[in-house]
Parts: C-alpha cells; sequence; structure tokens
C-alpha cells in the first residue's frame, strides 16, 4: 500500500464580520496543552489568522481522516475559547485595508521583504496531498506524468469563491491568487531527477526566489519527505471531501509509477494549454467544461471525471480505495464543491449564513 498524508490550512475569522482574527498563538496554546493533540499536528502558517495541521503518514483513508476530524473539534473547541471561529475556506471573504500581522518568524519577514504586495494578501489555504514515492527518479516520472489530470483535481476542489467581500467569479480564486508568485502553475516536463534539480537550483540562484520553498508549482517533489506533493487543492469545508481528493490524487500518482515503470509514452501537452486548463478549472469547477488534454477540446466536466476514473481505476482497487471514492464523489454530487455551498449560503442569508457555514462543516461528520 502506498503511503498518505494530508496536510490543511485554517483561517481564524471574527464571528460576527468575518474578517480574520489574529489569535494564532492563543489557539496553539490551547491545542498544544490537549493530551489529544500531538505538537507535530500544529503547525503555524504566515499570517497570525491561520493554523496549519498534518496527519501522520497513513497507510488507510480511515486513518486520515481520523486524524483530521480529531484534529478539527478540538481546534474549533479552542478558536471558540478565544472568541473567534475557524474556517476551512480557501480565501478569506473579507479583509481589512491595513497590512496583515505575520507570524513571528525570520522566513516570514523575509518573505514580506520579497514580495510585500503578495504577502499582504495571503489570506489563502490549500490542501497539500503528499504520496509516497520509491526514489527521486521514479518521482520525478510520476510527475511528469500526473500534469494533464491536475486541473481536474483542482476542479473538484474549488472552496474559495469570495475574495474582497464579493463573489471573484472563480470557484477558486486561490489558484487565481497563486498566480502572482514568480514559479507558478503546472511544473514543466523534466527529462530526469538531476534535470529536476539542475533547474531549481538555477532559480534558487537567479534571486527571484528567496528559496526553494517558494516554488509555488501545483505539484512538486517535497524536500523534507519521500513524497509527490500536490498543492493543486483548496482546503475543503469538510475532512471526508479533503481524504477523498487524497484518495484519487493517491491513485493518480500510483497509476503514473506504473505508467513509468512499464516505459508507456506519457502525454506532454502543449504548456500554455495545461495553463489555461488549470485557470479554467479554477474558474469554473465542475460547473460546465474542462479541458481534454489529449485532444486540447474542452468535455462536460463529469465526463471528463469518468476519463480520470477510467485511468486510475486499476490503482484504485490495488489500494482498497475504490468502494469510498465512490461513495464520496456521489456525495460530492449531492452537495456540490465547497463553492457552490459557499454560494448558495451567502446567497440564502449573507455574511452570517457563510460564517454558519464555515463552523458547521469545520467537524461534520463523515
Amino acid at each position: 500500500m502506498t503511503t498518505l498524508g494530508l496536510e490543511e490550512e485554517y483561517l481564524l475569522l471574527e464571528p460576527q464580520s468575518g474578517l480574520p482574527a489574529d489569535r494564532a498563538s492563543e489557539v496553539q496554546g490551547l491545542l498544544e496543552a490537549t493530551p489529544e493533540i500531538s505538537r507535530e499536528e500544529i503547525q503555524r502558517e504566515l499570517l497570525s489568522c491561520q493554523i496549519e495541521t498534518a496527519t501522520p503518514v497513513c497507510d488507510t483513508l480511515t486513518q486520515a481522516e481520523e486524524s483530521l476530524l480529531n484534529f478539527r473539534r478540538k481546534f474549533a473547541d479552542a478558536a471558540g475559547r478565544t472568541g473567534c471561529i475557524g474556517a476551512a475556506t480557501g480565501t478569506a471573504p473579507r479583509i481589512r485595508q491595513a497590512y496583515p500581522e505575520l507570524t513571528d518568524k525570520q522566513r516570514y519577514e523575509d518573505l514580506r521583504a520579497s514580495a510585500p504586495g503578495i504577502v499582504g494578501d495571503q489570506f489563502v489555504n490549500g490542501l497539500h496531498v503528499h504520496v509516497g514515492i520509491p526514489d527521486q527518479e521514479r518521482g520525478v516520472q510520476a510527475l511528469n506524468r500526473i500534469r494533464p489530470w491536475i486541473p481536474l483535481l483542482t476542479a473538484l476542489s474549488v472552496n474559495s469563491p469570495y475574495w474582497l467581500g464579493r463573489d471573484s467569479g472563480f470557484g477558486s480564486w486561490r489558484v487565481v491568487h497563486y498566480r502572482r508568485w514568480a514559479v507558478q502553475g503546472v511544473a514543466p516536463y523534466f527529462a530526469d531527477a538531476a534535470d529536476y534539480e539542475r533547474r531549481i537550483t538555477r532559480l534558487g540562484a537567479s534571486g527571484a526566489i528567496l528559496d526553494r520553498g517558494v516554488l509555488t508549482w501545483v505539484a512538486r517533489l517535497s524536500d523534507h519527505y519521500p513524497t509527490l506533493e500536490l498543492r493543486a487543492c483548496d482546503v475543503q469545508l469538510e475532512a471526508q471531501d479533503s481524504v477523498l481528493l487524497g484518495a484519487l490524487t493517491r491513485a493518480l500518482v500510483v497509476t503514473a509509477l506504473n505508467d513509468a515503470e512499464a516505459d508507456a509514452t506519457p502525454l506532454i501537452p502543449d504548456p500554455e494549454l495545461l495553463d489555461a486548463a488549470l485557470w479554467q478549472a479554477a474558474r469554473d469547477g465542475l460547473g460546465q467544461h474542462l479541458v481534454d488534454l489529449a485532444t486540447a477540446e474542452p468535455v462536460p466536466a463529469h465526463q471528463h471525471l469518468t476519463a480520470f476514473l477510467d485511468h486510475v481505476g486499476a490503482a484504485l482497487e490495488a489500494e482498497g480505495d475504490g468502494e469510498w471514492v465512490r461513495a464520496g464523489l456521489e456525495t460530492l454530487s449531492t452537495r456540490g464543491t465547497g463553492a457552490q455551498r459557499q454560494r448558495k449560503a451567502m446567497h440564502d442569508g449573507g455574511m452570517p449564513a457563510l460564517l454558519s457555514l464555515y463552523g458547521n462543516t469545520l467537524t461534520a461528520e463523515p
């Protein structure tokens, strides 16, 4: 079985206004005093209104879901005790005009110095999926082969429609926001692991980026773990949707590893088409069409999803995730993506209803 790990980023919001609440230090202290939470599960993010968690290395989807549900419950309780609410949304629906308060860490100060206009708007939260790989060489070959399907995973995950108090017109404004960083979008095709390292080293030496950590490709190899890391998804309203995306990502990576082992010819889309497909997926989610990178033609989103499931079907069953994924996709189809649910809440009851959605779904049981 291929290992899996999930990272989620959350916002702290004021319960009446929906503005970011700079209470991460207080929330962190309460979480660290909670016996059911290990220190390894609690991480600080760039802004002092953000908290991040990471599951342990998991073999099964149940392990990942239990870890996220446990943390989310404790996080919601800690947030409430500090007078704010926790929110698993890809963007803050509203922000203040003033420059945000950063987490007290030198790296974050360095980031602000390198890109103050971007850092000042970094009220964004993602879901990062780590899938175990045998080694860097095979990881690069898998990275090459998952590229055509990344926009679909983004479309499934859209959960950040609101920005600056208005509808952005995008299901995932977070993905669009990240396009402002120097190295963004889908990573290029690499000849091998040596080519991957050479090109990253040259980027780091260019002075355009602070370090390798600012490689904001939507998929890359982790520098800290033997994993391929997908960063194309918004954080999800509910833990079960995060785990669904984790299962689909694991199946895609396993399929790519198997294809590389069989020396199957990879699909290498034109880079501008792949970039446009990602932008379109962030805008439309599952609501309209997605680009079939094999034909360069738009196809109905659910037809593209069916093709994806055919592509990864053997890996899903081999990992024991097939039944879980089918049930998760059925639930997603019934209630909609996070962006659709956020828009419905805002339409039905404005900001109070949206904040209620955040609070109710953060700790929702599957």
